[in-house]
């Protein structure tokens, strides 16, 4: 791997093509690499949440500490962890199609975390704004990368079926209802509650017209 990074730039991709895993190049704006770019990005959001988090637990309470640890299989840090090599497979597949990097197993753990979070939630009775803490706010970030991403590989999907499969689709689906019962289980220890929909909110303003 060292061998093959050695060298940064390679001036190749200058005419707006890069290269596949076969040897062949293909057009920077095929759908397949926006594909690519969005689950790029969207790993970076999530590294961008563990850091939030190591920032957030330095100083964190012995009962948020707990908390945070009571996701089934591993705790809360670890998920993500699992979560961006999920995101690296995904990039994988799409370079390579012969190899497999997630799986159905990948799918059932995702829903076993998103079950066992909504277990220590109260009940949803009104649409959440996407805010809170800084922490929250960056996990409702993800969330919106995580749906753009599914947009554009249903798209590639439809146009190319062969290009992507179905498993790292669904995927990317329960990842962005992950990221949602993520952004409300770490409300408690950001110790900031939801911040819901008001309908009040602007019905003030245009009584002050």
């Amino acid at each position: 791997m060292g061998n093959r990074l050695s060298k940064i730039y390679t001036r190749t991709g200058d005419d707006g093509t890069t290269g596949m895993a076969d040897g062949s190049r293909v057009s920077k704006a095929d759908i397949l690499f926006i594909v690519m770019g969005d689950i790029d990005e969207l790993n970076s959001h999530v590294g961008l949440v563990r850091a939030q988090l190591t920032q957030m637990n330095t100083a964190a309470t012995q009962e948020t500490a707990q908390h945070l640890s009571l996701i089934k299989e591993s705790d809360f840090a670890h998920a993500l962890v699992i979560i961006q090599h999920l995101l690296f497979n995904i990039g994988g597949e799409l370079a390579m199609p012969e190899y497999e990097g997630v799986n159905e197993t990948h799918i059932d753990w995702l829903e076993q975390q998103i079950d066992t979070m909504n277990t220590r939630l109260p009940p949803l009775k009104d649409f959440i704004l996407p805010t809170g803490s800084v922490l929250v706010s960056q996990l409702h970030i993800a969330r919106t990368v995580c749906r753009r991403a599914e947009r554009q590989a249903v798209l590639l999907q439809q146009q190319r079926p062969q290009a992507i499969r179905s498993t790292a689709v669904s995927l990317i689906n329960r990842l962005s209802d992950w990221l949602f019962v993520a952004a409300r289980f770490c409300t408690d220890p950001a110790q900031v509650s939801e911040v819901l929909w008001d309908s009040q909110v602007l019905q003030k303003l245009d009584n002050d017209k």
